[in-house]
C-alpha cells in the first residue's frame, strides 16, 4: 500500500543502520536535499559520504540540512563501471552513504550493495538518476510527486528554493 506524505524542508527521516532507502522521481523535486538530510543523524556519530554521479552536488546543500562540514565526504564518480567499487568502499568504512546511481547500473550490482550495507550495518540512500530500483531492494521507498517552491523568486527558478515536498512512500519502512 502506498502512502502520500508531506516532507518539511528539514527532513524528519534519518538513515538507519543496515537499511536501504530508495529516492525516486524527476529532478527538481527536492530528492537530493531529502537524501542529504537523511545523513544528518548518522553524521552526528561519524563521517558520512555522498557519491555525486552528476558532478554538481554542492557540500553547502548538505550543510544546510545539518551535515557538518567536518563530517561529509563528497566523492564524484559518474563512471558506471567504477561506481559500484567506490560506493562499496564507502559502505565498508562509513556509517551512512547517499549515492546517486548512474544510468546503466544493473539490478544485481544494486542488490550486492544493499546486502553489503545490511551486513556492515551502514545506511544506504540510493537516488537513481534514471529509472527506479529493483523491487524489494529498499526498506523504504520515497517517490517524489511534487514540491512547493518558496522564496522571493518562487515563480522563477533562479530565485527559488525547495519548500515542502510531497512523497509517496512504499516498502516495509513506509507503513
Amino acid at each position: 500500500m502506498d502512502n502520500l506524505v508531506d516532507m518539511s524542508p528539514d527532513p524528519i527521516l534519518a538513515a538507519e543502520p543496515g537499511r536501504v532507502v530508495g529516492l525516486v522521481g524527476h529532478p527538481g523535486l527536492g530528492l537530493t536535499r531529502l537524501g542529504l538530510g537523511m545523513l544528518a543523524g548518522p553524521a552526528r556519530l561519524g563521517p558520512v559520504a555522498a557519491v555525486d554521479a552528476r558532478g554538481w552536488l554542492s557540500p553547502a546543500a548538505a550543510w544546510e540540512v545539518g551535515v557538518g562540514p567536518d563530517r561529509l565526504v563528497v566523492v564524484r564518480c559518474a563512471d558506471r563501471s567504477l561506481w559500484p567499487r567506490v560506493t562499496a568502499a564507502l559502505l565498508e568504512g562509513l556509517g551512512a552513504v547517499y549515492a546517486e546511481v548512474p544510468a546503466g547500473v544493473g539490478d544485481a550490482v544494486l542488490r550486492r550493495l544493499a546486502a553489503l550495507a545490511r551486513s556492515r550495518r551502514s545506511a544506504l540512500v540510493l537516488r537513481p538518476l534514471r529509472g527506479g530500483l529493483p523491487s524489494g531492494l529498499a526498506h523504504l521507498r520515497l517517490e517524489a510527486v511534487g514540491v512547493r517552491w518558496e522564496g522571493a523568486g518562487a515563480d522563477h527558478p533562479a530565485g527559488r528554493r525547495a519548500g515542502d515536498g510531497r512523497h509517496r512512500t512504499s516498502g516495509r519502512g513506509g507503513r
